[in-house]
């Protein structure tokens, strides 16, 4: 099916390409990041697809024709077509949310001659270092699946007003400084003129902080749930002012004020949070408050609906914990398809690569959708902490990492059956690990109230 699927979206990327030629090395190119390739590269790419030299993949992402823009636009319409024809066949469209899930990563970088390239906090580090910063849009189709569908490169101000700097990293003439929360603004704006309205955007404190995007969405009437920090300020029905951190104290004291529910289901098992919410002067605008159950520790998210979409606190708490799959789409789209590992300075080639990366990604998390049902043999999930073991724990579905080892397989000599007896070998592994870390789990003294 994967084939199939590299086939469909190929046909779609077509047009793009003035010339055969950048196109067949475009489709090489994708081939190679989806390989067991230890780093992509233009040397490595090259020796891999059967080049004599790097020039034409150089060439592809430097200097040959073709529009990455439409390319992109192409990837998302085929990612959003396809996480939506699997939540169809599935049974999960009715009642499922779809979330725009907003986020940027890093890559760190040596010297100074890339575009974009600065000393700044990279979350990839976890520390302030040499780098260059992608915002970036996720299709979150609640239950199915997820795809990078959108991404903006964040370029410091004064890289675009020095006309030197400018032309070395061969930035677009007319490109003008953009705040994170304002390349967000652009990527929604994009994804909107091709029909993609989610129910409701999330994103981290750097857009929740944003004030032009949330008066952005809030003029086009689109939902949003986006993390503040604790020194945010809201205003209460009562006319009161206070920032997130005060409005908790002052007004969820006792304990029964919070609901203990499930932020969505991780890789092992649901995510309980305490959650709370505090009405403010706006009856479409809410603070919902997470805590952490051990911790303790607060995260605050300010939240709008519009007038002509549902406002519960279980969709909001649903909202806000669909949030982590773009993070899952960085960690994919690193470890697998070498998103991170552009060897490449100038703007559009960084912008090429990520492009194909993304191309690559979305027929994997397409086709791992579509299998999704079909894939899932789990053993049933324990009721109680004393329960033994399963004597089979079944498989897990078909993940992204895995459908793009069983399409590298298809490419490397190996023994017959090699790649999916390790596939499985794994996917029962992680079935059982799961199997016995939810048990653990039955075993706190911990009440739990699950999201309908």
């Amino acid at each position: 099916m994967a084939g199939r699927k590299l086939g469909e979206l190929s046909e779609r990327l077509r047009s793009c390409f003035r010339r055969i030629e950048p196109f067949v090395q475009a489709r090489k190119y994708v081939r190679a990041v989806t390989s067991e390739l230890p780093k992509r590269n233009g040397w490595t790419i090259a020796e891999y697809v059967g080049d004599r030299t790097p020039d034409r993949t150089q060439r592809l992402l430097n200097r040959a024709v073709w529009d990455e823009a439409e390319a992109m636009a192409q990837i998302r319409r085929f990612a959003v077509s396809g996480l939506e024809e699997a939540a169809r066949k599935g049974g999960r469209r009715r009642g499922k949310l779809v979330i725009g899930a907003l986020d940027e990563t890093g890559q760190q970088k040596k010297g100074e001659a890339t575009a974009g390239v600065k000393r700044q906090h990279l979350g990839c580090a976890g520390r302030v270092e040499n780098g260059i910063n992608t915002v970036h849009l996720s299709y979150v189709r609640e239950g199915v699946g997820h795809a990078l569908i959108g991404f903006q490169q964040w370029i410091p101000e004064e890289h675009i007003s020095d006309p030197v700097t400018s032309l070395r990293s061969a930035l677009p003439l007319d490109l003008t400084f953009r705040t994170k929360g304002q390349l967000a603004i652009d990527i929604c704006t994009t994804v909107a003129a091709d029909g993609f309205r989610p129910d409701f955007y999330c994103g981290d404190e750097v857009y929740g902080s944003c004030t032009e995007l949330r008066a952005h969405f809030e003029a086009d009437k689109q939902a949003y749930v986006l993390r503040v920090q604790k020194n945010f300020r809201i205003i209460l029905s009562s006319g009161m002012e206070l920032s997130c951190d005060q409005a908790t104290k002052t007004l969820l004291k006792r304990e029964r004020q919070w609901e203990i529910r499930s932020a969505g289901k991780g890789s092992k098992g649901d995510r309980w949070y305490a959650w709370a919410w505090i009405a403010t002067n706006s009856a479409r605008h809410y603070l919902l408050i997470r805590k952490h159950l051990r911790t303790g520790e607060l995260a605050f998210h300010y939240c709008y609906v519009p007038e002509s979409a549902l406002l519960t606190k279980t969709r909001l708490i649903r909202a806000a914990g669909l949030r982590w799959p773009v993070e899952e789409g960085f960690e994919f789209g690193k470890d697998c398809f070498g998103l991170d590992q552009a060897q490449v300075r100038l703007y559009t080639a960084i912008a090429r690569h990520a492009v194909l990366v993304c191309a690559a990604l979305a027929v994997c998390a397409v086709t791992a959708a579509l299998l999704r049902d079909r894939t899932d043999s789990q053993a049933p999930e324990p009721l109680h902490p004393d329960q033994l073991p399963p004597a089979d724990p079944g498989l897990i579905p078909l993940t992204i990492p895995e459908i793009k080892h069983l399409i590298a397989g298809t490419t490397t000599p190996r023994p017959p059956g090699h790649a999916t007896h390790w596939v499985n070998w794994r996917r029962r592994h992680q079935a059982r690990s799961r199997w016995f870390h939810k048990r653990a789990r039955l075993a706190r003294d911990i009440k739990i109230t699950q999201v309908s």
